[in-house]
């Protein structure tokens, strides 16, 4: 009886999830990005071309990121040597482990700025549609890899808010829980 009791509070629990995800996803509303798309490769390693990183907003980027309860920031376990990994400590929960590319990080910034994170699908194409992403060359070859996407580099602070809320995004689908 309570392994049943229990998979109902797990399936329920995943539910809500799920659509107050969508819901998040829908209320935020992304501005267009302005000016053109960067170029970026078409396979792996998958990476931006031709737009330097302002030292500055990659700062402000990481520390904020450092500030999300439960992630800690290192060298990355799944991308370039010098990016960054956005890791889950141990004691937080995955909601979408099949969102995570590996071990437990949820995004990494590379060293030009840009940024690889799992997104909930929905967030992804709106993001995608607003120029403010491109999808990972493998987002259609894994279950759960839909909302993989590369996230551009920001070079205003402006643009800096839209990428830390996108990231943020990431971060509540993959863990499911809220941003501070």
């Amino acid at each position: 009886m309570f392994k049943l009791s229990k998979r109902l509070t797990i399936l329920a629990t995943a539910t809500l999830l799920t659509n107050v995800t969508a819901a998040l996803a829908q209320d935020m509303a992304l501005p267009n990005r302005e000016g053109p798309r960067p170029e970026t490769t078409n396979g792996v390693p998958h990476i931006q071309l031709g737009l330097e990183p302002v030292s500055e907003l990659t700062e402000l980027m990481l520390k904020q990121m450092e500030e999300l309860p439960g992630v800690t920031l290192g060298a990355t376990r799944v991308s370039l040597p010098g990016a960054v990994g956005f890791q889950l400590n141990q004691d937080v929960d995955i909601a979408r482990p099949e969102a995570i590319v590996g071990g437990r990080e949820f995004a990494h910034v590379h060293p030009d700025g840009s940024l690889h994170a799992s997104l909930e699908p929905e967030l992804a194409r709106a993001a995608i549609q607003a120029g403010w992403a491109t999808p990972h060359p493998w987002a259609d070859q894994r279950s759960g890899w839909e909302g993989f996407v590369m996230i551009y580099t920001p070079t205003t602070e402006a643009e800096l808010d839209v990428v830390l809320e996108l990231v943020r995004g990431s971060y509540r689908y993959v863990t499911g829980l809220p941003t501070p």
